[in-house]
């Protein structure tokens, strides 16, 4: 019977002790010479033998070719279980399960040489295995009920590890430590060959782009311009400008990857999986251009072999170290970074193509755009045909509006379609992607418009001039009352805009750029200048972009019935012209209203500073916050 047993707890049942797939091993009901006490120590033991066949059968099943083949034609009924984790998972199971398969062997001997030892010895021998069993039982019979596979086994199994059970912690342990091999491989493909071996979608990077990015980044957002804290349903609306960067839009040479979060063990924290991201990102980049012979060689700097070794040491340790673990990630990332600083700003001249940016998109070239306004004025006033691309003069310069509007789509004129082209040079386009420039076209056509009007206050102003020699009527007076109160405020605006931000945040970039020799470190800086650039012009907050809106057409508005009727207003020019002093003072009160309501400056300083400009000699104040009186 004692052989019997033996077999039964190898996995081999017999007739004395029987097997079901319910209940598993069985003492056979039929043995009147066994007494209950022994009956009773069987049943522990069949426990034990039952867990064993479980567990082989697992093992088979997703290790085995033949039940791998059945898995791949039934991948509805199987969906979860499989991957190269869960295969790791089963190697590490089996390794474990190598003990008790020798203390079998070594009973057998055993009782091969002395016959009289009993059951007890068994039981015995064996009771190493009674905590071990059912605590591993649990963690297979998670992966089989939640269906869980890729890295997430790795969390998993790292949670159950934590107990305080040694015997169960050291097994899990080994299992982990074969699982984590598997995760040091595609490490290594990803962070040194820039490759994503990752069919089953196991590992917690992936190609594309993150599920919920845009609503993080607007919350993000929120949190930047510190608006949490402001009241009123109009100062809690904020325009999302978070254009997401589809695959389908970057440029060819770069292919966009992102996090996996359901798959990121959780002891690994984000921050190192976001350089581990970069990484790979920088190296498949680097890797699939077809680069100039001058900048041939490893992004790398040739030190694969080296980082190679260092990952494999890291993959024989028996525990895994956080500490070593994110040393060894710092030094490849620093590495990569340092190599893509040098291409960006020592050999793409990257200081020299934001100066060109500034230039063109920031309206750096004032000159230029002046030239622009005067002779692009009356064809861009209505809406844009499929033929005013080719009639604008400054289509030659890059700026073109866009085509193929549909019925409903066509801007209201040419200049809401008016945007700039620039198509950024390798590896340039890593940082300056179809996004970026998307934003930088929305700060482009806001500044225009901005300079368009205050362009075109100047010319009424002109207007004026000419006739202030000629008698003037009391339309008149209110009139030119009106024009030079918009011009008060375009122009104090402006000088915002270029001096308070642009100028600003531009040399404050440079200066970041400039202390560093980290190319995420610019990245970064690049992207705080961009996101300063969106929220200091209040592009982001809806209700003050609203309102400098409505004031800015009003005074388009005004410039139109002023180039208009040269001479005075006959009646219908005086109504609109009451109609536009009514307007603009309502804009005007509502706008010193909504900046003179931030108390706390530090929440929302944008909004004290371009209220410091408008009012610095306190004659915004001294009129009741309000403009465009009579």
């Amino acid at each position: 019977m004692i052989h019997e047993l033996l077999l039964a707890l190898s996995g081999y049942p017999g007739t004395i002790f029987t097997w079901n797939k319910r209940t598993g091993l069985q003492v056979s009901q039929d043995l009147p010479f066994l007494h209950p006490s022994e009956i009773s120590v069987l049943s522990r033991l069949c426990k034990l033998g039952s867990d064993y066949i479980r567990f082989t059968e697992f093992i088979e099943h997703h290790t085995g070719h033949v039940h791998q083949q059945e898995q791949l034609t039934n991948q509805g009924s199987q969906m979860g279980l499989h991957g190269i984790y869960l295969r790791a998972f089963c190697t590490g199971l089996d390794s474990i399960l190598q003990p008790y398969r020798q203390t079998l062997l070594d009973l057998e001997q055993e009782f091969l040489t002395d016959p009289h030892l009993t059951i007890s010895h068994v039981n015995f021998k064996l009771d190493q295995f009674q905590l071990l069993f059912p605590s591993v039982m649990v963690v297979v019979e998670t992966i089989k009920s939640q269906k869980i596979h890729g890295c997430r086994i790795l969390e998993m199994v790292h949670k159950h590890s934590c107990g305080g059970l040694p015997p169960v912690r050291v097994a899990l342990e080994k299992i982990l430590a074969v699982c984590h091999g598997v995760m040091y491989k595609q490490l290594a493909a990803w962070m040194l060959h820039g490759l994503l071996l990752d069919q089953s979608e196991e590992f917690f990077v992936k190609q594309g782009p993150s599920a919920g990015g845009a609503a993080a980044y607007q919350e993000e957002e929120e949190e930047d311009l510190g608006l949490g804290g402001l009241s009123g349903k109009q100062l809690r609306e904020l325009q999302d400008l978070r254009l997401v960067e589809e695959e389908n839009m970057l440029a060819p040479s770069l292919q966009q990857f992102s996090l996996r979060a359901e798959m990121l063990p959780s002891y690994i924290p984000i921050r190192v999986a976001e350089k581990i991201l970069f990484v790979g990102e920088s190296v498949q980049m680097f890797e699939n251009h077809n680069h100039s012979p001058s900048r041939a060689g490893s992004i790398l700097k040739h030190q694969e072999d080296t980082f190679a070794a260092d990952l494999h040491r890291l993959k024989q340790q028996h525990l895994f170290s956080l500490a070593d673990f994110e040393n060894l990630i710092d030094r490849i990332r620093s590495s990569v970074a340092g190599h893509l600083w040098t291409l960006m700003v020592e050999e793409s001249e990257l200081l020299e193509q934001l100066k060109i940016i500034k230039d063109f998109y920031l309206l750096g070239r004032g000159e230029l755009y002046q030239v622009f306004i005067d002779l692009a004025q009356h064809m861009l006033k209505t809406p844009p045909t499929g033929v005013t691309e080719h009639e604008m003069v400054g289509s030659r310069d890059g700026t073109t509006p866009p085509q193929d509007f549909s019925p409903r789509e066509v801007p209201p004129t040419g200049w809401a379609a008016l945007g700039l082209i620039y198509k950024a040079q390798w590896p340039l386009h890593i940082l300056f992607t179809p996004a970026v420039l998307e934003k930088y076209n929305i700060v482009f056509r806001y500044l225009l418009s901005v300079r368009r009007v205050q362009s075109q206050l100047q010319h009424c102003w002109a207007l004026q001039m000419q006739r202030k020699h000629l008698k003037s009527s009391q339309t008149d007076a209110i009139k030119w009352r009106l024009r030079n109160h918009m011009a008060f405020l375009i122009d104090n605006l402006q000088y915002y805009l270029q001096v308070d931000v642009l100028e600003s945040q531009f040399s404050q970039l440079l200066q970041q750029i400039n202390s560093t020799r980290d190319f995420e470190s610019i990245r970064l800086a690049h992207d705080h200048f961009l996101s300063n650039l969106l929220a200091q012009s209040f592009i982001l907050l809806k209700p003050v972009f609203h309102c400098l809106n409505e004031i800015l057409e009003l005074c388009q508005n005004f410039c139109s019935l002023v180039c208009q009727s040269v001479a005075s207003l006959d009646e219908r020019g005086s109504a609109q012209l009451e109609i536009l002093v009514t307007g603009f003072r309502r804009q005007s009160s509502l706008l010193f209203k909504i900046l003179s309501s931030v108390r706390n400056h530090q929440i929302n300083s944008d909004l004290a500073q371009l209220l410091l400009r408008l009012d610095y000699n306190k004659y915004y104040t001294q009129a009741g916050g309000t403009l465009g009186s009579v």
